[in-house]
């Protein structure tokens, strides 16, 4: 149990002095483009977004979520791919 609450403790330190460095993008400079993103770019986006992230880690220029896109259509699919990556929302059991 201590060694579990240790790891724990350790764990969410790490997160919020790496989360601490983060960088803030202008709105501005993301919404400026042309290309307005849909449900196919966000159902990509989200299968790809293990990958996503871990570029994002090492390139501040790589986001994980266009923030030009056409609303509801982008964010359906980009929950699709995400879910459809991890394994949907349930399993049966025989």
């Amino acid at each position: 149990m201590k060694r579990t609450f240790t790891f724990l403790f350790i764990f969410a330190v790490a997160i919020i002095l790496f989360s601490s460095c983060a960088h803030i993008q202008p709105i501005e400079a993301c919404v400026t483009g042309t290309k307005v993103y849909g449900f196919w770019n966000g159902l990509w986006h989200g299968m790809i977004i293990g990958f996503t992230f871990i570029g994002s880690l090492f390139d501040h220029t790589i986001a994980i979520y266009a923030v030009h896109n056409n609303g509801a259509w982008y964010n359906f699919g980009f929950i699709l791919g995400v879910g459809g990556l991890f394994g949907g929302g349930f399993s049966i059991r025989g």
